[in-house]
């Protein structure tokens, strides 16, 4: 898995930052996670190619969390886009984007296929041979899911050596790395284990966006290899975290604790805070294993 970060501060804009939107490329696929303002520029940055991107995935209908889908979808359709655009998000969103559709006369040249959600406990949301999403009920001030990422087990790894030294037949090669025991040419059965080694354990990734501190969702993101949870306030300003349903540092690092993940990377920080580093601090003294997004910012999980 490999996580690009488009942007990760909160909604009051900055010169230099730029509002959520997230790229985790995973299996062959490419999600866009949340489309903030100034996601298709943050795109032409990276350089991701435009046609890879088949499903998006927004969190809640507050502005700095999706304002930029529209101008990627009508980005879209100037390049010639054919492929079908799926796009998973809150009831209401398909209507949203419809309307700008409707009134600037630009409808698509391909199909936008809405997903839309209101479900209160989580559903799967896509699954194929390699991935699975599923969505993470949030507690904001309008319906809010966060998105949890899945690797399916792969393919077992083939020992060339061993496979040879057993007097197996290539054509059976396939079978084997498929975890099934063959026949070898003096007609023994070989079995799997003896011949192969175990696939690389699968990766997992959990986006929590904007959310008031909720202790629920950690046994769905029990174990996961990489955690976003974001983290608005620091425990200076808890006070706020109740009106604006928002977390601190602190109660993110928490969550990530009591969920035995891997790594935490924070993100959604307020603009009230000119020195960053503050909001590590903090979650580092609940939970080590913490680092701070940043826009452009990579991580290989």
């Amino acid at each position: 898995m490999i996580l690009t970060i488009l942007g990760c501060h909160s909604a009051t804009p900055k010169t230099f930052h730029n509002p959520t939107s997230q790229l985790l490329e995973v299996k062959g696929h490419l999600f866009l996670i949340d489309c903030g303002e100034g996601t298709q520029v943050a795109l032409r940055k990276s350089k991701v190619k435009f046609a890879r991107i088949k499903h998006i995935f927004i969190s809640h209908l507050h502005g700095d969390h999706f304002y930029g889908l529209i101008g990627l979808i009508s980005t879209f359709t100037l390049l010639g886009r054919e492929a079908d655009l799926n796009i998973y998000g809150p009831k209401g969103i398909k209507e949203i984007i419809t309307l700008q559709l409707k009134l600037s006369k630009s409808w698509t040249n391909y199909s936008l296929l809405f997903h839309e959600l209101d479900s209160k406990i989580s559903e799967k949301l896509f699954e194929d041979e390699k991935v699975e999403v599923f969505t993470i009920p949030l507690d904001h001030r309008v319906y809010t899911n966060g998105y949890l990422f899945k690797e399916k087990t792969g393919e077992r790894k083939l020992n060339p050596k061993a496979a040879i030294e057993a007097n197996i037949d290539k054509s059976y090669f396939r079978k084997l790395k498929m975890g099934e025991d063959v026949v070898n040419e003096k007609g023994q059965l070989i079995p799997n284990q003896q011949v192969t080694f175990p696939p690389e354990p699968p990766k997992s990734y959990a986006f929590c966006s904007d959310t008031a501190f909720k202790p629920e969702i950690s046994p769905q993101i029990e174990g996961v290899t990489a955690l976003y949870h974001e983290a608005t306030f620091l425990e200076e300003h808890l006070h706020l975290c109740e009106k604006t349903k928002h977390s601190t540092a602190k109660q993110a690092a928490t969550i990530a604790r009591d969920a035995g993940v891997e790594q935490l990377i924070l993100g959604h920080f307020s603009t009230r805070y000119d020195d960053l580093n503050l909001f590590l601090e903090e979650a580092k003294e609940v939970f080590e294993e913490t680092s701070l997004a940043a826009d452009y910012k990579v991580f290989e999980i």
